[in-house]
Parts: structure tokens; C-alpha cells; sequence
């Protein structure tokens, strides 16, 4: 049975529809908002949208960065095109409901470059954790800072909720995540690990994370300047990195809605709400949502094109006739 099922997944068809799919409901996204975006547009510098989109692109791109140097330290380093074409193009069943799927075609794009499907999976998995990990440090360490010692709702316990971020990097330690996986894994009834993670392998992930982070961080931050907020850079900068942590955190745990959908609109808009009034956030959180799902397709798309014949084998397969039976 499990054999049948994993050749439908290598089937040129079922990728090709699986393909079509995503990128339909991240266009659908875009589609059902065009009105919402119209008038978002209108309130942002179009070169801030700019540049909000740049950074949107470097997000997804240094994701794709610490995914791959997990993968590495499991023993399948890539190349940065076949590691691209692998994530970026993986990473839109995201946005098919259920966070599964993320991982169904991560693992049978991976296949076809020599890479275990059990490998992808665990890098993946080791991926989410250190993302995981690493948002919890920024919003523990970073976002107090915006809101301690302002009257504010949230600056009471700003000021000691900086010191949980201390026990969050023991999570980073090769050590102690080797034993938290171990421990997950036995609980999801998987295989553990074929080979434990390493310091540097570690370090490299958690790096690429943190850089992630901080440019996500800095296209909310690029947003809410262009509102003619007058909150301190500084502070600014605190509360769009630490503020987009905590939604990303929320919304990857409600693993239903495609891509995070809702949950981390609703955290990032009362976030944002601190320092823009009216209906800033509303523009910053739909602005935020919709340059992220360009750059998810741009990187998809481009990922597809450096691909030397990909999409002419995709045609191939897909229309050579059938042997009779």
C-alpha cells in the first residue's frame, strides 16, 4: 500500500497538479484582497513597498539558507540550485491547507537529487525547531525592549521576560536539541535521527534563522515607518522584529490555516496597534502577508527557471502516451 502510494507521488501528473494548486491558492490570496490591497497601496510610499518587497525576498531566501545547512550537517549537502528548487518550490504546499504537504513535496522534489525522504523530512523538522527556537529568542530578548518602561499595555512584564531568552538558547545547544528530537521523534513514532546535529551545522541554521528574522523584521518596520510613525528607530525596529517573531510562533502552531492564515494576522495587527493607530495595521499586516506571498512565487518561479530542462521534463512526462494494456 505504502509502495503504491509513494509512486503516485513521484508521478509527473500528480506533481504537475500539486504545482498548479499552491500556486492557485497563493494567487487566490492575492485575488480575493485585490480590493483591500488597492487600498493599502495607496496609503504606502511606493518606495517602501519596494524595499518591503526586497526584504520580503530575503526573508524566504535565508530560510531556504538554514533548511539547506540542516540538511547539510544530516549529510546531503546540496547545491545552491538543486537546494532551491527543492525548497521554493516545496515550500508552496504551505499553502494548501494542513502543514503536511510542505513536507510530501519538499521530500519527493529532494528524491529526485539523491537525498532519503526520511532525511528531508528530519532536515525539515530540525528547520522548524531552530526557526522556532530562534523567534522565541527575539521575541523574548528583542520585543521587551520596545515595550519596557512605556505605558503600554504589555510593559509590566517586559522587563522580566527578557531573562527567559537565556533558557531558550540551551535549545541551540547539539546537545540538548540531539535529546529534544530524540524524544519527538519516539513521540511521533518516527525513526530517530540518522546522524546527530552538530555544533557547527547548528550555528550556521541558527544564523541564516536570526538573519531571516531580521529581515522580515525590517519590511514590518520599512511598513509602519512609511505611516509617519514617530516611535524611536530603535524601538521601531524592536517591535517589528520581536512583534513578527510572536505571530510567526502563533501561526505556525494553528497548522490548519494555509500558511499561518489568520492567527498571525490578528498577533501581528494588535502588535503593530502599539505604535500605529487607526488603521495602520490593518495596512501593515495586509501589506506584509501579500509581499511575502509575491516573494514566495518569485522564488518558486525563479527556482523552476535555474532549473536546466525541469519544466521541458515536467512536459515530456506528463504527455507521453500510455503502453496499452
Amino acid at each position: 500500500m505504502l509502495g503504491r502510494v509513494l509512486a503516485l507521488l513521484r508521478s509527473p501528473w500528480v506533481r504537475g497538479t500539486f504545482l498548479l494548486l499552491a500556486l492557485a491558492l497563493a494567487a487566490a490570496y492575492l485575488v480575493r484582497e485585490r480590493a483591500a490591497i488597492a487600498d493599502a497601496w495607496v496609503r504606502v510610499d511606493a518606495r517602501a513597498v519596494a524595499l518591503a518587497l526586497v526584504l520580503s525576498v530575503a526573508n524566504v531566501a535565508l530560510s531556504g539558507a538554514s533548511w539547506r545547512a540542516v540538511l547539510a550537517d544530516l549529510g546531503s549537502p546540496l547545491p545552491w540550485r538543486g537546494a532551491a528548487r527543492v525548497f521554493f518550490v516545496g515550500q508552496l504546499g504551505r499553502y494548501v491547507p494542513g502543514t503536511v504537504f510542505q513536507f510530501v513535496a519538499q521530500a519527493e522534489l529532494a528524491r529526485d537529487l539523491g537525498v532519503p525522504r526520511r532525511r528531508t523530512g528530519s532536515a525539515l523538522a530540525v528547520a522548524l525547531l531552530v526557526s522556532m527556537t530562534t523567534a522565541g529568542l527575539l521575541v523574548t530578548g528583542v520585543l521587551p525592549f520596545a515595550l519596557h518602561g512605556a505605558d503600554l499595555p504589555g510593559g509590566a512584564w517586559a522587563g522580566w521576560v527578557r531573562w527567559v531568552a537565556p533558557l531558550l538558547l540551551v535549545l541551540l545547544v547539539p546537545a540538548v536539541l540531539n535529546r529534544l528530537l530524540g524524544v519527538l521523534l519516539r513521540l511521533a513514532r518516527q525513526e530517530p535521527l540518522e546522524h546527530p546535529v552538530t555544533a557547527r551545522g547548528l550555528l550556521a541554521a541558527a544564523g541564516w534563522a536570526l538573519a531571516s528574522w531580521l529581515a522580515v523584521g525590517l519590511q514590518v518596520f520599512v511598513l509602519v515607518r512609511s505611516l509617519g510613525v514617530d516611535w524611536p528607530a530603535g524601538r521601531l525596529l524592536a517591535l517589528a522584529v520581536g512583534g513578527y517573531a510572536l505571530a510567526w510562533v502563533v501561526g505556525f502552531l494553528v497548522v490548519l490555516a494555509p500558511a499561518g492564515a489568520g492567527a498571525r494576522e490578528v498577533v501581528l495587527a494588535a502588535v503593530v496597534a502599539l505604535a500605529a493607530s487607526g488603521g495602520g495595521p490593518a495596512v501593515v499586516v495586509l501589506g506584509s502577508r501579500v509581499l511575502l506571498t509575491v516573494a514566495d512565487l518569485l522564488l518558486a518561479v525563479a527556482a523552476l527557471a535555474a532549473t536546466p530542462g525541469a519544466l521541458d521534463r515536467l512536459r515530456r512526462a506528463s504527455s507521453r502516451p500510455r503502453s496499452p494494456r
